[in-house]
């Protein structure tokens, strides 16, 4: 990343890379070797390798960020690490709306936080262990980032805090939350002694690790399980310790929302609920929300019911037929439909759904949905349509 600096520091360096960078964009080679001699016949070997970098970059950005990604410059653990600016958004709008002000970002990486927290009103400072890493968040923000460790930063003066602590080492990503960085014990320290605080973690956090003052949204974007979300005691709702969010539809549902303990056979609809239900553990309060909503099975987070509900908490399908699960015995009933095309789902048994698609060996012009399912003692396949 030394070359990206070195590019920016030329006289009218920001410029030349922007130029650099759109004739990169529109050469027509697709080969990535013969792409590469194309940029180096055209511009210096040093700025065609961060030009080439930023367009791929850029390019890849394109999903968390659409149009903006084309403003920004990214390292590559700086992009994996970002947050999409619609969620970023959803955060700082949390924060704005509890009178947060002068917020302190921990662990800013290339900005994308700080670019929301502007969108909110909020003002930023950032904090960036890396230097090259923090010369591309002042680039891309226009924002004060501070270089130094987070633990180091002088968070108690702030009005608000964000973190968002790195969760790989030299030997790749590391889910031991002492390994973070800064580590998990330091990130709780600030948001027990911060009315305004919020951390990003992963989303396979342990319910365990919330301390009981603070409250843990999980939050999925496209069907996708992204992040957990620690909120300080300032930002919390009486009674509400854990939530689910489910974006791009905005919908919320929390542990202080009615539940339902109802337990019966399937019904006409089947429902999966969305991944930031299950990890918050919200499956009940899914199940208030269904027409005579039920589960299968306690263990189970399939729920059913005999009306449809349209909900983004939850994909439903409709039940057209029930067997007991064997290869044989679904194979020969996809064959009989003429599927040739066919979805497979699992909860509770141990299937590869790629594996069982081998075996099953659809062909024909259908398509369908295939849930299987151990509901007590029994492996079920429900053949369903989706809703």
């Amino acid at each position: 990343m030394s070359d990206l600096l070195a590019v920016l520091e030329r006289p009218d360096g920001p410029a030349v890379l922007e130029r650099a960078i759109a004739l990169v964009r529109g050469l027509a080679e697709d080969d990535p070797v013969r792409r590469a001699a194309a940029a180096r016949r055209s511009l210096d070997p040093q700025l065609a390798t961060v030009a080439l970098g930023q367009a791929g970059l850029r390019a890849a950005a394109a999903t968390k960020f659409g149009p903006l990604a084309d403003t920004l410059l990214f390292t590559p653990d700086g992009l994996e690490q970002a947050t999409s600016a619609v969620l970023a958004d959803h955060r700082a709008a949390r924060l704005a709306a509890a009178g947060a002000d002068r917020l302190l970002d921990l662990c800013c990486g290339i900005g994308a936080d700080l670019l929301a927290f502007d969108r909110a009103g909020l003002a930023g400072t950032g904090v960036e262990r890396d230097p090259v890493t923090a010369a591309l968040a002042r680039r891309n923000t226009g924002r004060p980032v501070l270089v130094g460790a987070a633990e180091a930063a002088d968070w108690r003066s702030a009005g608000a805090v964000f973190c968002d602590p790195a969760r790989r080492s030299e030997r790749g990503r590391t889910f031991d939350p002492a390994g973070f960085s800064p580590p998990l014990d330091f990130v709780l320290m600030v948001l027990g002694n911060t009315r305004f605080a919020a951390a990003k973690l992963a989303p396979g956090l342990d319910h365990a690790l919330v301390p009981a003052e603070l409250e843990a949204e999980w939050v999925s974007l496209a069907g996708g399980v992204k992040e957990a979300v620690l909120w300080s005691a300032g930002l919390t709702e009486p009674g509400v310790r854990r939530r689910a969010s489910v974006f791009p539809a905005g919908v919320q549902l929390t542990n202080a929302d009615p539940a339902s303990d109802a337990v019966g056979e399937l019904g006409d609809y089947l429902y999966e609920p969305d991944g930031a239900v299950i990890r918050a553990g919200l499956v009940q309060q899914v199940a208030a929300l269904l027409p005579g909503g039920r589960r299968l099975d306690p263990q189970l987070a399939y729920l059913t019911a005999d009306q449809p509900l349209a909900t983004a908490l939850a994909r439903g399908f409709r039940v057209l037929d029930v067997l007991d699960y064997s290869v044989k015995r679904l194979r020969a009933e996809l064959a009989r439909r003429q599927v040739g095309i066919v979805e497979i789902k699992k909860r509770g048994v141990d299937v590869d759904p790629a594996a069982l698609r081998r075996e099953l060996r659809p062909s024909g012009p259908n398509r369908l949905t295939v849930l299987l399912a151990r509901v007590g003692e029994r492996h079920l396949a429900v053949l369903a349509d989706p809703v």
